[in-house]
Parts: C-alpha cells; structure tokens; sequence
C-alpha cells in the first residue's frame, strides 16, 4: 500500500481519549438531569464541535446556545487533554516510522486547537506534523470530505496520495468520497460500526502495531 501523506484522526485513533469524552457527556447531561441515551457518544464524535452542539440541544431540547455548550465542554476536557491524555498503543511507534520513510503527517480532528496542540505537545508528538487540520477550520465534520481535503491541500499532496486513519464510519466513508485510501481503526465506541467500516476502508486495524508502511520514496 503506497501513500505520500497519512492524515490522523485523534479522538479513538491516536488518542486514548474517547472515556474522557464518556466522562464529560455523563457529567454534562447529568448536570441537566438527563441520562446518556445508547450511541450518543459514537454519533457526536464525527460532527465538529458546532455541529455536535446543535444536535445535542435539538436531540434535548436544550434552551442553550450552541457557544454556551461548546465552552462549557472546552472548560471540562481542557485539564484533561493537556495532561492525562495518552497515546494509544503503538501509535508513537507508527508515526515514527512514517516520518523516517519520508512520510508527510497531519492531524484532522473534530478537536479545536486549545485542546489538541496542549495534548500533542504534553505526548511529545506535535513536531511530527506537517499540518494541524480542525474541522472549525472547514464549514461542515467529517460526515463530509472537507476536512479531509483541506489537509491534504495542507500537505501539498494529491488526494489520491493520502490515507486517512479513523475510527467511525461517516469518516471513513468520506475519506473515500476524497478520493484517499482509508483505514479504520477499531475503538470501543464505534465497535458496532466495524463491520460496515470494514467493508468500505481499504485497511481495519485493531491497533497500530501492523500498520502499513510504504516503502521509501514513493
């Protein structure tokens, strides 16, 4: 499998961060005294942070505003992203040897910046990056290509030349609409979508530690 760019989702791909969300979405709703219904989190973490807040407050008839929520989960997961969230197993391994094969990075996350880069600096892998790729960055999550494309764009590499690695299925599924090779990575929370997962990405991994490696100069 060659590619000239690998474009990483964070949340459940790189991060082992996905039960800090849990946490928060918990304390959240329970603050409102609602209980987390089935799925919320796996149908959420695809969406910007825009995007999950608005289908949070339809979903609950919430009388917030969209900002409102969005600081109030910053406020919550800002502690926790710069100094206990941790690389999930073999990731620091992969990366390494992307980018001693030549391999252009970058990130493309539903994250805003003041939670990813205090997280990506505090794992020591921030300068492994050629591009930093949010999805506040494009108008519409990863349910659509943009955020995807933009980092390619980023990395002045062509489409066809990338690979996304991520863990839920609207990503996967537009990572291929960008034209780019896709490769799932299993998460707790989108277990359920494995299977459709696997039928459309060109890759799944339970793990990093057999991932794909293109060979030098391609």
């Amino acid at each position: 499998m060659d590619f000239e760019a690998a474009i990483f989702d964070l949340d459940g791909t790189l991060l082992d961060s996905m039960d800090v969300w849990e946490h928060i979405d918990i304390q959240f709703l329970q603050k409102r005294n609602i209980p987390v219904p089935d799925g919320y989190v796996t149908e959420i973490c695809a969406r910007s942070f825009e995007e999950a807040a608005q289908y949070t407050i339809d979903l609950f008839g919430l009388p917030e505003s969209v900002d409102s929520i969005i600081d109030e989960w910053n406020d919550m997961a800002l502690y926790e992203y710069a100094h206990h969230v941790k690389l999930l197993p073999y990731a620091l391994n992969y990366l390494t040897q992307l980018k001693t094969q030549g391999i252009k990075l970058a990130v493309a996350t539903g994250l805003p910046e003041k939670l990813y880069v205090p997280c990506l600096k505090n794992n020591s892998i921030l300068g492994l990056f050629d591009a930093l790729c949010s999805t506040d960055e494009v108008h519409r999550g990863k349910e659509y290509p943009d955020i995807f494309e933009y980092a390619a764009q980023k990395l002045s590499v062509a489409p066809e030349r990338c690979i996304v690695f991520d863990d839920v299925l609207p990503a996967i599924r537009s990572a291929k609409q960008a034209k780019m090779l896709a490769g799932g990575v299993y998460d707790k929370y989108s277990a359920d979508q494995r299977r459709e997962i696997e039928k459309i990405a060109d890759i799944y991994l339970l793990d990093f530690k057999l991932a794909p490696i293109p060979r030098k100069g391609v």
